[in-house]
């Protein structure tokens, strides 16, 4: 059965929502006569990404909504949701998933290091922590869905600060889960969106098509809702080259390394290179 939040008239709220995954999202929650709220950091993209939306709303332009918004300001979020409670009366679902990857290196300039946390991470908690009080408090069911990544459970070598702010937003979502499910009359849940490769403007780098590789942003969205009417709380995407067992197999390795003492991403480093590869197999 299609979860409840996603029903016609219901409010959607979409951080990184002009573009890849944010507005898949927004397109297919609008398509299904939801109100939506897309917010980023504004420009013509931005713009554009509202056009779009309001051609495909059943509603027209009177059921989308677009804000700029800075997700590592606080008090650009609770704008945000303030402005939402007066347009359209309250939130069924939050997606934080704004994100940035301009690379990292270990010892790089701290500015870099703390953007890439402040927009990864801290907007996922400020997301969080502005609108779950008033999505409680009406009483209906709802959603709270952080966008993560497989390099925040895996953190392979070479991106540092994005792994960082990853593996935070895994933790964060799941003490999250936790306490909305032990708040006395909640139905709101969160869930943890941990996609695969997905060609979009984050992952491009200068490609114009589509890597065979790669899943679709719409993809990528149909399997989220079908994951969240499923009950999952972890819906780790797979893609055209990476199945689940794979995923699966590497995931489990990366908790062995812990569990067997092994050094630290064991995965890449050259002696443990035999012994991953027959454990992926299944040897």
């Amino acid at each position: 059965m299609p979860h409840a939040a996603m029903s016609p008239n219901n409010v959607a709220v979409i951080t990184g929502g002009a573009s890849g995954i944010g507005l898949a999202a927004a397109l297919k929650f609008a398509s299904r006569g939801m109100k939506v709220c897309i917010a980023d950091v504004g420009g013509d993209r931005l713009a554009a990404a509202e056009t779009k939306l309001s051609s495909v709303a059943p509603g027209g332009a009177a059921s989308i909504m677009a804000a700029a918004v800075d997700v590592s300001r606080r008090e650009d979020l609770a704008g945000l949701e303030t402005a939402v409670q007066r347009r359209f009366g309250g939130t069924d679902i939050l997606m934080n998933n704004a994100g940035i990857q301009p690379g990292s290196q270990m010892f790089g300039p701290a500015e870099s290091w703390q953007r890439v946390l402040a927009v990864n991470l801290w907007g996922v908690v400020n997301g969080s922590q502005v609108f779950a009080p008033h999505m409680i408090e009406r009483g209906r069911p709802g959603l709270i869905i952080n966008t993560g990544s497989k390099q925040g459970i895996t953190t392979p070598p070479g991106d540092p600060a994005y792994n960082v702010s990853k593996a935070g937003v895994k933790a964060f979502t799941e003490a999250l889960q936790h306490e909305l499910r032990s708040t006395a009359g909640s139905q709101i849940s969160a869930h943890l969106l941990i996609p695969g490769f997905v060609f979009t403007g984050l992952t491009a780098r200068g490609r114009t098509e589509k890597p065979a590789g790669a899943w679709t942003p719409e993809q990528t969205v149909d399997f989220m809702v079908e994951r969240i009417d499923a009950g999952d709380f972890y819906i780790l995407c797979p893609d055209n080259d990476v199945s689940r067992q794979l995923d699966e197999r590497r995931i489990l390795w990366a908790v062995g390394d812990i569990v067997e003492n092994r050094p630290a991403l064991s995965r890449w480093h050259p002696d443990y290179a035999e012994a991953f590869a027959k454990f992926v197999k299944g040897a």
